[in-house]
């Protein structure tokens, strides 16, 4: 598989708007139904329900400028690219949340101080059904691509939409309980649960992004995958350690050291790191890979760093390229 320029993978970031597109025309959609639904109704829950959609209107503005400025290239400013940016519409959005929150919380208090019954629960509903499968529909769509192109901004929003399709499932079982019960105060009730669960996923948001801007390293699974390519290099002669990774929105950061023996020459060493980095942009093209050259007799080649990636001590397989590490 040939490797992506520089030039075309700032290209398939920058197609990526389109997704926060489709994300705010939905948020706008859900808008005008949920808030007729509220209206209709009189339910301070679907009035809640309404309110977090205001919330993905902001989440997907946000998440548009995010990914616009995270797909701008490198330059003498940010010689390792914007990436980073994608952790601020998280940040943003969790903060959204927060506020929606409270707001559903108070409205919610007032409302089971003084209930009030529920007008035109049938097309109430109906109408926030329809919201929800909009929104569910576009939740799966961005969820797949933030997968596909790993991309924070885009799994953080579809992520919060589908929180607010679960949102909207609960909010519509309380007002239909409003209506078979006759109880009113099983409206109110319902929207301080719907309040609860989105300060949870506010939360989740915060934490992610912070967790990223503080250079968190890879996932379990992709650290995994790295050393499983590295130990493939490893011979009788070769061996590496110091294998540490960090993320930066939707490309990973790895480095390493690459112990070999000191009469190599520098063609020989460079050529073994070259097809080491060439293993692993074929199943990371994103990756930025900084691999420091050492030879394995030096005692300074070992212990000059705090933590690292385990890399199993026994040989596995044989050498990806005999020209560089058989014989000369």
């Amino acid at each position: 598989m040939p490797l992506v320029s520089a030039s075309e993978k700032y290209a398939a970031r920058r197609n990526l708007q389109k997704y926060a597109w489709l994300a705010i025309a939905a948020a706008l959609m859900t808008i005008g139904l949920k808030t007729g639904a509220w209206l209709v109704t009189g339910s301070v829950g679907l009035l809640s329900d309404a309110a977090e959609s205001v919330v993905n209107l902001v989440a997907a503005i946000a998440a548009l400028i995010a990914l616009r400025v995270a797909a701008t290239p490198a330059d003498d400013g940010h010689q390792f690219g914007h990436t980073k940016a994608e952790y601020f519409s998280a940040a943003i959005e969790g903060t959204m949340i927060f506020v929606a929150a409270l707001v559903i919380l108070w409205q919610s208090v007032l409302r089971l101080i003084n209930p009030q019954p529920l007008e035109n629960v049938g097309i109430g509903l109906g109408i926030s059904v329809l919201a929800s499968v909009i929104n569910g529909a576009v939740a799966i769509l961005l969820l797949r691509a933030g997968k596909r192109y790993r991309s924070i901004t885009l799994t953080a929003d579809g992520k919060h939409l589908m929180t607010d399709v679960w949102t909207s499932i609960g909010v519509v079982v309380g007002v239909l309980l409003v209506a078979v019960t006759g109880i009113d105060r099983l409206d109110p009730i319902v929207a301080i649960a719907v309040a609860i669960n989105i300060l949870f996923a506010g939360y989740q948001l915060l934490n992610a992004s912070s967790r990223g801007l503080m250079d968190g390293t890879m996932s379990d699974d992709d650290n995994a995958k790295i050393a499983g390519i590295v130990r493939g290099f490893r011979t009788e002669v070769v061996d590496f350690h110091a294998l540490r990774t960090r993320m930066a929105g939707h490309r990973g950061f790895a480095e390493m050291h690459v112990l070999v023996p000191g009469e190599w020459s520098v063609q020989r060493g460079h050529d073994l790191v070259e097809d080491v980095e060439e293993a692993l942009l074929q199943e990371f093209p994103d990756l930025h890979i900084m691999a420091h050259l050492e030879p394995r007799e030096d005692p300074r080649a070992y212990g000059d760093y705090e933590s690292e990636i385990p890399i199993d001590t026994e040989l596995v397989g044989e050498p990806r390229s005999t020209d560089v590490l058989g014989s000369e």
